[in-house]
């Protein structure tokens, strides 16, 4: 008979053992599986999220609250246009666009809606959702470029691919994909906005971000309308990483003392903790798991190996050397391995796809590279568990089995 069919007679013979060796392994992979699905998701949610920003960095004016980074500038205080300008002619390295906003709420229908003036170029360059929708012009020059070494990797950075819009009329505005699904508006209509006729130019596609629900228009004619000349309730700046590590907002701050200048790293550095601290639960889970695990397989092996001695000593007696009586009891490991990693991968991801919408807001998808990780994490947990259980049973002698039968 085959090792491997002996083997495998051996497990279905002996179903308790099968199942109790199984059940760890099973959960501490499923828990592992689990964390590293959610904590994946997450990083991707974070990294969507500050793209889709396109800006990085807000200013806005002293004393402003900021209850959420993204919508911060609805009726915000105001402070004067020029501070634009002493950004552009301060010299500073690392900024790559400046986006000035003026954004007021207003009637418009009789429904209440948001009110964004902009800069088309400079704002079109800052949303790379806008792209989308087809509005898009000459290519943005950016002041810090991904390295060459990082792009023959695959790293090269898509905000510095960004186009803006050449221009938008003093009589054109932009409606975003909620806005314009609730006053049926199409491009090309025409609508009344504070007693001034604009004509659609253009409608967002759904972006899944305050765009949604904003109806932009040329910043200086916002400023017109709303009575609110030279002006601006924000301004939103696009900041090379490396220029922001080595203190961009501290020479902001000295450019424009009286503003309140933040970055959205900073919103959402709670976010990345807790990735990090998943990262982290994850590697004490996995240590916990080899020992737990371990010792668990290698139990079902030892007392396997106990309730088998006679078997053991009459395979002995009739030719199997130590080394067979090895490759046995590690064949049972590895297989055990393989089916508790197959069965921990499916509890992992079937419990992260059900329980991540609910418990942390995200849509957890399957990641197959994990099953091959699962698998071989569970097959070396068993081997490790049953390497002692294996050199004790390899010692067993024939003749004192039968002396004692």
């Amino acid at each position: 008979m085959k090792i491997y069919k002996l083997v495998l007679i051996e497990l279905w013979h002996r179903k308790s053992q099968l199942i109790t060796a199984l059940l760890a392994i099973t959960l501490g992979i499923g828990v592992i599986v689990g964390i590293r699905s959610v904590a994946v998701v997450s990083e991707k949610a974070v990294a969507i999220n500050l793209d889709n920003l396109g800006a990085n960095i807000l200013v806005l004016p002293q004393g402003t609250t900021i209850d959420n980074y993204y919508s911060a500038d609805i009726d915000a205080p105001t402070f004067p246009e020029e501070f634009v300008e002493k950004i552009r002619t301060s010299t500073l390295s690392g900024v790559d666009n400046i986006s000035p906003k003026l954004t007021r709420r207003i009637k418009l229908n009789n429904q209440s809606v948001v009110l964004t003036g902009i800069l088309p170029s400079n704002e079109i360059a800052a949303k790379p959702t806008w792209q989308t929708s087809g509005l898009t012009g000459q290519a943005l020059k950016a002041t810090c470029d991904t390295s060459a070494a990082n792009k023959s990797h695959g790293f090269e950075d898509t905000k510095l691919q960004r186009k803006p819009i050449e221009s938008l009329q003093q009589n054109e505005c932009i409606v975003g994909a909620n806005i314009a699904k609730l006053l049926k508006l199409k491009q090309g209509d025409r609508i009344d906005i504070l007693e001034n006729d604009f004509t659609v130019f253009n409608v967002l596609e759904e972006t899944g971000t305050i765009d949604d629900d904003r109806i932009f228009a040329h910043l200086h004619t916002v400023q017109k309308i709303t009575g609110i000349e030279n002006q601006v309730s924000v301004i939103e700046i696009m900041g090379c990483c490396n220029a922001i590590s080595e203190g961009l907002l501290g020479k902001l701050r000295n450019i424009l003392p009286d503003t309140k200048i933040t970055t959205i790293n900073q919103i959402v550095s709670t976010q990345i903790k807790t990735n990090q601290l998943m990262n982290k639960i994850s590697i004490i889970f996995l240590i916990i798991i080899l020992f737990v695990g371990g010792i668990s397989i290698g139990n079902s092996i030892w007392a396997n190996v106990n309730e088998r001695k006679k078997e053991l000593g009459t395979l002995r007696m009739i030719g199997f050397t130590k080394s067979k009586i090895y490759q046995i009891l590690l064949m049972k490991a590895g297989i055990l391995g393989v089916i508790g990693g197959i069965l921990g991968y499916l509890v992992g991801t079937l419990s992260g796809v059900v329980l991540g919408p609910q418990l942390a807001g995200l849509n957890i998808q399957p990641i197959p590279i994990y099953l091959l990780w699962s698998v071989l994490l569970s097959i070396l947990i068993s081997l490790l568990g049953s390497i002692i259980p294996a050199y004790l049973a390899g010692k067993i002698e024939p003749y004192k089995i039968m002396q004692e039968a």
